[in-house]
Formats: C-alpha cells, sequence, structure tokens
C-alpha cells in the first residue's frame, strides 16, 4: 500500500517522530513523508507513533492507497525531494 503521513507534533517531539517514520518512508517536505509499505509496517508505525505523540497536543493524518498509481500527485513550487528519487 502507498501512505502519505503528515504531522504537526509539538516541537519537542518532532525530531524523534521525524527520526522514526525515516525508516519506513521517505521525507518528502517539511512534516511530510511518503512511500510503499506493508499493511503490518503500517499498523506498527500506527501504534508507535502513539506511543511517541501525546494525543492532547499532537496531530498526525495518515492518507492510504492500494498503490501509488491510485493518486495523483502534484507540485506546485520547488519539490524538495525529486520525483525520480521516489520509490
Amino acid at each position: 500500500m502507498y501512505v502519505i503521513i503528515v504531522y504537526d507534533i509539538n516541537v519537542k517531539r518532532v525530531n524523534k517522530v521525524k527520526a522514526y517514520l525515516r525508516k519506513y518512508l521517505l521525507w518528502v517536505q517539511n512534516s511530510v513523508f511518503e512511500g510503499e509499505i506493508t499493511k503490518s509496517q503500517l499498523e506498527k508505525i500506527k501504534r508507535d507513533l502513539s506511543i511517541i505523540c501525546n494525543e492532547s497536543e499532537d496531530s498526525v493524518i495518515i492518507y492510504s492507497f492500494r498503490t501509488k498509481k491510485a493518486m495523483k500527485r502534484e507540485v506546485l513550487g520547488v519539490e524538495k525531494l525529486p520525483a525520480s528519487e521516489i520509490i
């Protein structure tokens, strides 16, 4: 499955969340990760983020698609991670 994860995390935890998500996904922009993962990896990410994050201060949004082909990706302005580097 293809996922996009966006987050708004308290500055105290943002580096921990970013380092964690880099294990599974590509960092494409500030507070945005995307990539191909398995369903079990997504469940693990959700469990681990719920431990790292504070539900009363932080927000994480996960968009999931069956495949990358099921979504359209369009960039306006400067692309932080060129499409050629996205797996």
